[in-house]
């Protein structure tokens, strides 16, 4: 497949978590075109087998090769975890994920060697931090806790909420006990509950968001492979899809990104459908 820097960057998620790194890309990257999938029909990834997720995905990435892009984000932890390595070789494009980018980050901050992560049960049963981890920094202890509620609760708007606090009150708690000093968000919904955790874990802990070090590191590859967009007179194009209702996904996005969104229902299929708005 060609490259070509005017094409968009592509980034694939189960919901509305990858909007976080989408939200990062427009702001470290502001001249580049976005095209979006969420798939929310089929959200959550975590609880789902690996084999089942890879599936998923190869449907999303078929359908984004249409879009003209010229990279691809799995901007989803468990999507990451069941399958980056195994796609990274077949797609022809620049293709990262979010795991890699949160643990360099991890290790730049962390003093006592001791780092938390936390994800939906997935990504932690997957082991796939404790192998980067174990690559990376091998000295460094770590301590992982599966969070599946905070997907549902990020979904249906209920951060603010007491049940919220009280969820993540107990998820935490042995994160604390451990005496981690950085936390990793495992999860891209995750950064849609910073304030909550914030607050459950004390000022003293640095929190990871692997949304930012993912924009971060997508940029510095770009960069290196001369794929950055030119563009700095026209406005970028940003495109939404998603394989539920886009009504709840539009009200979410607008809400995130703080600009008005479009977007289209896709089913995936062998012969993919289009629908605007609901």
């Amino acid at each position: 497949m060609k490259l070509d820097r005017y094409k968009s960057i592509a980034l694939l998620d189960s919901g509305v978590g990858g909007l976080t790194v989408a939200r990062e890309i427009m702001r470290q990257l502001p001249y580049e075109s976005i095209v979006y999938f969420g798939d929310t029909a089929r959200m959550p990834y975590g609880p789902r087998p690996h084999e089942q997720v890879r599936g998923f995905v190869s449907e999303i990435i078929e359908f984004l090769y249409t879009q003209e892009i010229k990279a691809i984000i799995v901007a989803c932890n468990s999507a990451t975890a069941a399958c980056s390595d195994y796609y990274r070789n077949g797609v022809g494009l620049p293709m990262l994920g979010v795991i890699e980018p949160g643990v360099n980050a991890a290790l730049r901050y962390t003093v006592n060697k001791r780092v938390g992560v936390i994800g939906t049960t997935g990504t932690i049963n997957s082991g796939a931090y404790q192998k980067v981890f174990q690559r990376l920094a091998p000295d460094v202890e770590l301590f992982e806790q599966p969070c599946p509620l905070f997907v549902l609760i990020v979904e249906n708007g209920l951060v603010a909420t007491r049940e919220a606090y009280r969820v993540a009150e107990e998820y935490l708690q042995p994160l604390k006990e451990a005496g981690v000093d950085v936390l990793i968000l495992g999860c891209t919904h995750y950064p849609l509950m910073m304030d909550v955790i914030q607050e459950v874990m004390g000022p003293e802990v640095k929190l990871v968001s692997s949304a930012q070090e993912t924009a971060r590191e997508a940029k510095m590859i770009l960069e290196e492979m001369a794929l950055i967009s030119p563009n700095k007179a026209g406005l970028p194009l940003h495109r939404f899809f998603v394989s539920g209702s886009a009504r709840p996904f539009i009200e979410i996005a607008t809400k995130l990104l703080g600009r008005e969104v479009i977007a289209y229902q896709v089913v995936l299929d062998q012969k993919t459908s289009f629908f605007d708005l609901d």
